[in-house]
């Protein structure tokens, strides 16, 4: 019996992250038949998926023809849609960004607008990349607010007005392809768990807007039973003078109506600093302005109560800081690191990791590109993939 699946999306999936470089690897790999592996990876070489080249180390006899996925096979469009801005880029199949733009958007503006935008930029992209919508095999978005995933729709979005319930994919239907579309830190987390991906059990805290949290069980995103899994932003906090702060969601106290860019933003303004935009005040801490290092600093603090919270919980290997608050550093983590270090469980806290994205400004498109390929390439569409003719990708049926 094989001891993991051989299917072509298997196989494929295990050229690409690495785990294996020739057909001999995927039979050890697997348990599968050579038979079976050699069709199947020759269905993947016909379908201009995987590419042969080149001879692997000898173990004694005939040294084995190395495999290696064929990344330009296909690209897709990769959308990180934010309340103020939108990054729409466009990838090969390994995530990698051919071309990018961003642009200033109001999200409150309501779908219509927005996505037309957002369609105006991915034309613009591909453009730049010298591909067409025909070269594009699937597309991701990320999206700030709750998203019912299997259908792309927004459900009650508390900062996103006007978009309940809207079929985001719809908005893409010039590139007839899959369209995926998730909360932003779902999408978030799986750009910090890479290509390659992770067994780890990980929490991807975003800190900008708003404020919410990805959820990685065995490397493996958890959305929970309706896909809102991780909404930290609407948990109670106490009000740091006492009063209570009424959130946009309509209740009281919640811990982005604190501690969140927006909050961050009005206390700034209401402390005299010279800032008119949430960046501009990471900047000023970022700088070493004291005033701005204590409002982040203690903004940490608070996100670090409910974090801890969350650390005795679930327990995870590290936590990863992302967003644009995110990109001030050192004063927010110290922050959080002083309270989750000192109200953790020893056990739970004893060997957690707690960093800044290596790349904050780049995992919301890093995400959106894997989880378009990904849906691209798993049981059905690779299936669909194997059968087509060499040199012609048959995508599947757009959602």
């Amino acid at each position: 019996m094989a001891s993991t699946s051989a299917s072509a999306s298997a196989l494929l999936h295990h050229v690409r992250t690495g785990r294996a470089r020739s057909r001999a690897e995927l039979v050890a790999l697997t348990g599968s038949s050579r038979n079976t592996v050699s069709a199947r990876v020759d269905q993947l070489i016909a379908a201009n998926l995987l590419e042969e080249g080149g001879r692997g180390w000898s173990t004694g006899g005939r040294p084995p023809t190395l495999l290696r996925f064929n990344s330009q096979a296909g690209c897709v469009l990769a959308v990180d849609l934010g309340v103020t801005s939108v990054d729409v880029a466009v990838t090969d199949l390994s995530a990698e960004i051919l071309a990018t733009v961003g642009h200033p958007i109001d999200i409150a503006e309501g779908p219509g607008p927005v996505l037309a935008e957002v369609d105006r930029l991915a034309q613009g992209v591909l453009a730049e990349a010298g591909l067409t919508p025909a070269d594009v095999c699937a597309v991701g978005v990320g999206v700030p607010g709750p998203v019912e995933f299997s259908t792309g729709r927004p459900v009650h979005p508390p900062i996103m007005p006007g978009w309940h319930d809207h079929p985001i994919p719809s908005a893409f239907g010039r590139y007839d392809c899959p369209v995926f579309a998730d909360n932003d830190v779902n999408v978030m987390a799986l750009g910090e768990m890479g290509i390659a991906g992770s067994t780890e059990d990980v929490l991807v805290i975003k800190v900008g807007t708003g404020i919410g949290c990805g959820i990685v069980v065995d490397g493996q995103v958890y959305r929970g039973a309706q896909g809102s899994a991780g909404d930290i932003g609407h948990i109670s906090v106490p009000p740091p003078h006492g009063e209570p702060v009424l959130c946009r969601c309509g209740n009281e106290n919640c811990l982005e109506a604190i501690a969140g860019g927006g909050a961050l933003l009005r206390d700034a303004l209401a402390a005299g600093l010279p800032v008119t935009t949430t960046r501009e005040l990471v900047q000023l801490a970022a700088h070493g302005d004291g005033p701005a290092l204590e409002l982040v600093r203690n903004a940490g603090r608070t996100i670090g109560t409910v974090l801890a919270s969350l650390v005795n919980f679930f327990n995870p290997h590290r936590i990863v800081m992302t967003g644009g608050v995110a990109q001030a550093g050192p004063p927010l983590l110290a922050g959080i690191r002083e309270a989750v270090y000192g109200r953790s469980l020893p056990l739970a806290a004893r060997a957690l990791d707690i960093s800044v994205s290596a790349a904050p400004d780049l995992s919301g498109r890093l995400g959106a590109a894997l989880m378009a390929i990904e849906g691209f390439l798993d049981e059905d569409s690779a299936y669909q993939v194997a059968r087509a003719d060499a040199g012609s990708i048959e995508a599947p049926t757009a959602r």
